[in-house]
């Protein structure tokens, strides 16, 4: 009987040991499933180039610094005017510096995996300020539509590893909410109190719609928007194969009447 009972209580341990075991592996696994969007962030394991060009539709212009008519905005942005304006502001080269995986959640204070602060003067992710101007009334949209069919001038993000431009995050934010471009969205659009998170279709089948609608500008007004511009590190596509990635950002913008009927047309 004294034998019978000790097996038992052997064969109990044992159960016990083999539960725990799993226990701890399935723990380990749920651990790995969280990070594994992370792509590692050691020496070369960085985007390492970027271009940036932004575009504005008819009757909007923009620029880095605001000004008192509408004459002196432009109606482009090239990266060298970023690119300079962040070195003179942040105190970094964009051509030099490559973006590191972050992520937020106010998107305006980035953090990297394992929770310290990213700096906004330390390249991990850009930030810049747009000034915008419109000779009317109208609602602001960020656009894939090309402004004619032989041109290519619509938002894009380009690279040759594709899973990146799906990893990018965009975000405006002007009179208290931050809108955030996600390109692995299509055209759905999410929104809390202070943001709205938003994708866009593919340029032939662009609809400007209240999904893709922004900021508000009145005729002759100057305003300020706070552009941030990230890799999500906790985005499923944001792993080891966007080391050493290349990729070309283009922004257009365009401006519609309250009912997102277009100017341009």
């Amino acid at each position: 009987m004294k034998e019978r009972n000790s097996q038992k209580q052997s064969d109990s341990m044992r159960s016990r040991v083999r539960t725990s075991i799993l226990l701890l592996l399935l723990a380990l696994v749920a651990v790995t499933a969280t990070t594994v969007a992370w792509f590692s962030i050691a020496d070369r394991a960085r985007v390492r180039t970027m271009s940036l060009d932004i575009i504005s539709g008819v009757d909007l212009r923009m620029d880095l610094d605001a000004h008192d008519t509408i004459e002196a905005y432009k109606k482009t942005l090239s990266f060298e005017e970023i690119a300079s304006r962040i070195q003179k502001e942040k105190g970094f080269s964009m051509k030099e510096v490559p973006l590191e995986p972050v992520t937020t959640i106010d998107q305006r204070s980035f953090t990297f995996e394992n929770g310290a602060a990213a700096s906004a003067k330390s390249g991990a992710y850009l930030e810049f300020t747009l000034h915008f101007m419109a000779a009317k009334d109208m609602i602001v949209h960020l656009t894939s539509a090309d402004s004619s069919k032989n041109i290519r001038d619509g938002t894009e993000i380009l690279s040759d590893t594709s899973s990146l431009s799906e990893a990018m995050r965009i975000s405006f934010e002007a009179d208290g909410i931050c809108y955030v471009y996600d390109p692995g969205l299509g055209d759905t659009m999410t929104k809390t109190t202070s943001a709205r998170t938003f994708g866009l279709l593919p340029s032939e089948q662009m609809i400007l719609n209240e999904n893709n609608a922004m900021f508000s500008l009145n005729e002759g007004e100057d305003k300020a928007v706070l552009v941030h511009i990230w890799l999500e590190g906790t985005d499923p596509l944001c792993t080891d194969e966007l080391k050493s990635a290349e990729y070309a950002i283009r922004l257009r913008f365009t401006g519609t009447d309250s009912s997102n009927q277009a100017f341009d047309h």
